[in-house]
């Protein structure tokens, strides 16, 4: 897929088929993951991919918004060190994640993140140790729905030379 319509046609998907996502797939897309820009070159990024329907069952559990997890095929959390810019080295790694399963045919939903009340409990549950940060699940499988675009129009948030 074109990297500009890939950008532009990505949605949340919260309603997957009942098929595994391919490990190649994951992977293909961890690896863009990866390669997200990064402060300092720190990469504090790690990543844990849960493809158990038990696992998968309680990390819905866990969630206020996240209960369709369970439905997925596979759910990637994306963890960091407690480095400086943690947050925003560990987003990016995230939107690479989300653009490269779309570019694959494969839906996926931003869910959770470090400020939820629940995240201690989802390191917990993936065996995380140490001063590691959930910065996000994502669910994901090949979509079971389309849904519309609900996006503000450019001309509505764009300023030139100063904000008016």
């Amino acid at each position: 897929m074109e990297t500009l319509a890939a950008l532009t046609s990505r949605r949340s998907i919260r309603k997957y088929q009942a098929r595994p996502v391919p490990r190649e797939v994951l992977l293909k897309a961890l690896d863009a993951a990866r390669m997200a820009p990064t402060a300092r070159n720190e990469q504090p990024w790690e990543f844990i991919a849960v493809t158990g329907p038990e696992k998968l069952a309680r990390l819905a559990a866990v969630t206020d918004h996240g209960k369709f997890i369970a439905g997925a095929p596979a759910c990637v959390a994306i963890v960091c060190r407690d480095t400086k810019y943690y947050l925003e080295d560990g987003t990016a790694a995230v939107v690479n994640l989300l653009n490269a399963l779309h570019a694959q045919g494969v839906g996926a939903c931003w869910v959770a993140g470090d400020k939820k009340p629940y995240a201690p409990q989802i390191l917990q549950i993936l065996g995380v140790a140490g001063p590691l940060k959930l910065i996000a699940l994502v669910p994901c499988g090949f979509p079971a729905e389309t849904p519309r675009l609900l996006k503000r129009g450019l001309e509505s948030m764009l300023h030139w030379e100063k904000f008016a």
